[in-house]
Order: structure tokens, then sequence, then C-alpha cells
């Protein structure tokens, strides 16, 4: 964690704002795996349906994600952060006041434009902003505020629903995430637009562009590439993160406090995961990290799925398991900003990345529908399994740019 002290003003203004609007982010997203359970208990929509309100979110934040993108190589990285953060930090309050099904798919899909766009614009932001020698380690800790977001939302969950109704409690969290609003402030004032970017800027009175250009010869085979290798990873971790808090209540007849001991290991390994992979990502390479942290996360989610085990032995594979999880995105985020030049790189990274994510999000879903007949643990193993094979395939196509200078044009 030297770096940290060895960030400059700048730097240090432009991680905090990227690390808590991603940690924000993961608050008002996770909230919802948290109370799946409970709204199928008052609502009586069953598993399917279930599923399709975390797959709206994010098929709708692949619109947002990419759409951030292309606005912010356009009109600014801080300018379309903010705009972003606002968006799904009001969409998750509503959430809070729904009163059907329907009004919570619609809020659900609303939100995700502004939940898929943060990522994007926040990554770029920070990528250019950060010196190429530390670019791995700071852009792949700016993943590590998932955990932090993820971990208030667990203990949010704990105290609401130990203190309130299950009718009350499951808005009380939604409400919660009116929080991220307030942060908008903090990125206004401490945060400038990359140099690179207003070096950018200038050229483009020179020089035509569009954001269409990512599928230009040059950059075709990168896109797709990175396309398919961020399906991989978002697709993974979603049949991983959606379903696990009612796996380990429905089929193994966990209480509600002992789900959320469960999920805290997890959130820990998670947090150490990121850090981990940052560090990786810049010692070994961008390719190394992800193929990696994709063996080590398929060898852990077998054995925490499908191998019956006692409650001791389920708590300690819990760490390796969010450990290894979330330590294959810390690579992503330097390894996207990487392969695009400046004049797209933000368009180029919200496609790539929310290209994968909507694709991704098709697996909740199909978690959910397969598990009736099959098992959750099992619907689990299969689409997550098939998800990092993915991930292998294409980092082996993909070139290293460890250590690379950003490109402004060319």
């Amino acid at each position: 964690m030297s770096w940290f002290a060895d960030m400059k003003p700048v730097e240090r203004h432009t991680f905090v704002a990227s690390f808590g609007g991603w940690a924000l982010d993961a608050l008002d997203f996770m909230v919802f795996t948290f109370v799946i359970s409970t709204l199928v208990g008052l609502w009586g929509i069953d598993r399917g349906q279930a599923g399709m309100l975390g797959t709206v979110t994010l098929l709708f934040s692949a619109i947002g994600g990419w759409a951030g993108g292309i606005l912010a190589d356009r009109f600014g990285r801080v300018r379309v952060l903010q705009f972003t953060i606002a968006w799904f930090a009001v969409c998750t309050t509503l959430i809070g006041f729904t009163q059907n099904f329907e009004q919570i798919f619609a809020l659900r899909a609303l939100q995700g434009l502004g939940f898929g766009g943060e990522w994007a614009v926040g990554s770029v932001l920070m990528g250019e902003i950060v010196r190429s020698e530390m670019r791995g380690r700071i852009v792949g800790a700016v993943q590590s505020g998932w955990a932090i977001g993820w971990g208030i939302a667990a203990i949010v969950y704990g105290i609401a629903f130990t203190l309130l109704p299950p009718e009350w409690a499951w808005r009380t969290l939604f409400w919660f995430g009116v929080l991220p609003g307030l942060f908008v402030l903090y990125i206004r004032s401490r945060v400038p637009e990359p140099k690179i970017f207003k070096e950018t800027q200038a050229l483009r009175d020179e020089r035509s562009t569009r954001f269409t250009d990512i599928f230009a010869p040059d950059l075709l085979r990168t896109t797709v590439l990175a396309a398919l290798l961020c399906t991989g990873v978002r697709g993974g971790y979603y049949a991983i993160t959606t379903w696990l808090p009612t796996f380990l209540g429905s089929e193994r007849g966990l209480s509600v406090m002992g789900t959320g001991g469960y999920m805290a290991v997890v959130i820990v390994g998670s947090f150490l995961g990121y850090l981990t992979g940052a560090w990786v990502t810049d010692r070994l390479g961008r390719r190394a990290n992800l193929i990696l942290f994709s063996l080590l996360c398929g060898a852990s989610l077998f054995l925490y799925t499908q191998i019956p085990l006692n409650d001791a032995f389920m708590l300690v594979l819990g760490f390796p398991l969010g450990f290894t999880a979330s330590g294959i995105f810390s690579g992503l985020g330097p390894y996207l900003t990487e392969l695009y030049p400046s004049r797209v790189r933000a368009a180029g990274q919200g496609f790539a990345y929310n290209f994968g994510r909507g694709i991704g999000a098709l697996f909740p879903t199909l978690v959910g529908y397969l598990s009736e007949n099959a098992g959750l643990g099992l619907a689990i193993g299969i689409f997550a399994g098939g998800a990092y094979l993915i991930v292998i395939l294409t980092a082996f196509l993909l070139p290293e740019t460890k250590g690379q200078e950003l490109q402004t044009w060319d």
C-alpha cells in the first residue's frame, strides 16, 4: 500500500472520487441481493422473476455504460461521472417506494443506466490521471471500493432486518441509497479533467472522430476480444454474487444472521482480493492476473458449491471465494484503458465492459431457471465455470500492455 503515500494530490483526489463512486455504486446495487428472498416471500414472485430484477439492471447498465463512455469522450470524464452517480442514487431511493413487481422492474432498469456509466467513466478518469508505473495498482485498487460498498450493504441489511419488520426493512435499504448523491459535491470541487483528455479535445478541431471508430479495422479485433473478456469476467461474477446469499439460506440452511456472517467472510476476502490483484497486475502483468484468478476462482467455487461441507469448512472457504472472484477485476480496468487511444478510450472501455455486463446479465436469470430443476449450487457452478473459461481463452489472444504509456490519438 506504499503507493498511496506516493500519490500526488491530484492523483489522490481522483482516487478518492473513483473509489468512493464505485463503493457507493456497489452499495446501491448489492442491497438487492440481500432482499431477494424477502421479496419472494412478500410479493409471491418466483426465482425466475427475481432473477429478472437482477438481469434488467445489468442489461440497462450495458446501454448506460456505453452511452456514458461516449459522452465522457465528448464532454469530459468528470462531468459525466457526476451525472451517473446522481442518477443511480435517485433511482435507488425511489425503489424503496415501489408497490409491485412492475414498478421495481422499471426503476431497476433506470438504475442500470447510471450504474453502467459510473465504472467506465471513473476507471478511465483514474487511468488517465495516474502515472503509468502505478496504473495497475491504483486503478486496480479502485475496484476494492466495491467490497467496501458491499460490506456497508451487508451491515445495513443486518441492522434493518434486526430492528424492523421485513416489509419495512427492505425499503430502508434502498432509501439508504440517497447517500451517493452527496458525493457529487466532492467530485465537483476536487477533481480536474485529465491532461491527456484536454490534449485530445484540442485535436478534435483538426481531426474527425466518431465513437463507432472502435469498430474500425485497426480496433475491431481489440474490441471483439475485450468484449468477450468482459463477458466472462462479469458473467462469472454475477452468477456467484447475485444468488450466493439465497444459496446459503435455502440450500445450506443458514439463518439470516448466519448468512450475514458467511457473507462478511466473503466480503473481507473480496476486499483483499482486489488489493492483491492490483499488485499482481503491476508485478506479473494484466493477462497473468486474469488467467491466475480465473483458475483460482473456478477451484474455489467448485469446492464451495458442489462438495458437502459443515459450517466451519464453509466459513473457511468463503474467504478464497471472495478473494479470487474479486481479484480478477483489478487487472481489467487498467487493461481496457491501455488497449484504446484517448480519442475513443471511454467509448471503447464503456462498450467492452458493458457488453460483457449485458451478456453476463443473462446469467442470474438463467441460473434462477436452471436451479428449479438442477439445484442452485449446480446452476451457479455451471454458468460461472463456463464464464471463467472464456476469460482464459481471450486473455491469451490479447496483447500484454503492462507499463504502456497512454496514446492520445493513434
